[in-house]
């Protein structure tokens, strides 16, 4: 008998867009995808510049058809996240939803609030959540996240700008763990950051995912990034998948000429590492 797993998102041909601007024509993003992440499970999602990984994170975390300015619409398929059906959800659903989901769109250190420090901007979503929740457990919440991002206790009284890049980086997954979300989404959180750093973020989440037991899908640019944090992995080209699996089983089977290029590559810096050694 075939063992199965609780899902914490499933995906069935799903297609996402976005909508007419100014004269322009619709653009599909995403074009008829089909994966699951289990429960505890992280999913590796890598594709180069303008894949649709973006816009794909974006619809998981319940980003899509909010009809705000900008946000892509499902256009298509099916979208279940933590049992519930997004296509057509309701906003008092979608509220209730993304409370168990936490969400860190590309860049999103740059995104904190200006004039809040940084304890204030990781406390904001137990506030936005409840205004009259306890100061000093929120505070200790706060605490306990800084140093699980190995950050000091020293900059919860600091300003986004006072911060290096990288440090902003971590803030923002803090500030995105801090209500316990059953599923985290992470859209490139190494985008822009030194190689030097990068690691130490990954490193980051994978003990965070391990201490939490939280499903999560993680979108990065390059193979050798997902072998960080997990062992499954798809591959995004052009808005379809284009390999989706282990990640060993991708790379030694490609049946696209993309994935093909990320298996040549990850050669390549194999061979560099060798001859360094």
């Amino acid at each position: 008998m075939t063992e199965t797993f609780p899902l914490a998102v499933s995906v069935d041909d799903l297609s996402v867009r976005y909508d007419a601007h100014r004269g322009e024509s619709q653009f599909e993003a995403v074009k008829g995808v089909t994966f699951d992440i289990r429960e505890g499970e992280i999913l590796g999602l890598i594709g180069e510049t303008g894949s649709g990984k973006s816009t794909l994170a974006a619809a998981v975390a319940g980003v899509a058809g909010t009809h705000k300015p900008g946000s892509p619409q499902i256009s298509g398929g099916a979208l279940t996240v933590l049992g519930q059906k997004v296509r057509g959800i309701s906003e008092r659903r979608r509220d209730k939803l993304t409370l168990k989901i936490g969400y860190v769109p590309q860049d999103a250190g740059a995104k904190l609030q200006p004039r809040l420090t940084i304890g204030e901007n990781v406390a904001e979503p137990i506030y936005l959540r409840d205004r009259r929740f306890d100061q000093l457990e929120a505070g200790a919440a706060v605490a306990t996240l800084l140093d699980a991002v190995r950050l000091p206790m020293s900059v919860m009284n600091s300003y986004p700008h006072e911060l290096s890049r990288g440090q902003r980086q971590r803030v923002a997954i803090a500030r995105a763990l801090i209500l316990e979300p059953t599923l985290l989404i992470a859209d490139d959180p190494t985008s822009g950051i030194d190689v030097t750093v990068r690691g130490a973020i990954l490193d980051t989440i994978r003990d965070l995912h391990h201490d939490r037991q939280f499903s999560a899908l993680i979108v990065s640019h390059t193979m050798s990034e997902v072998r960080h944090f997990s062992n499954r992995v798809a591959v995004m080209h052009r808005g379809v998948f284009v390999g989706l699996g282990n990640v060993d089983e991708v790379l030694d089977a490609p049946t696209h000429e993309y994935v093909e290029g990320l298996t040549r590559a990850l050669e390549d810096i194999k061979r560099a590492d060798e001859l360094t050694a």
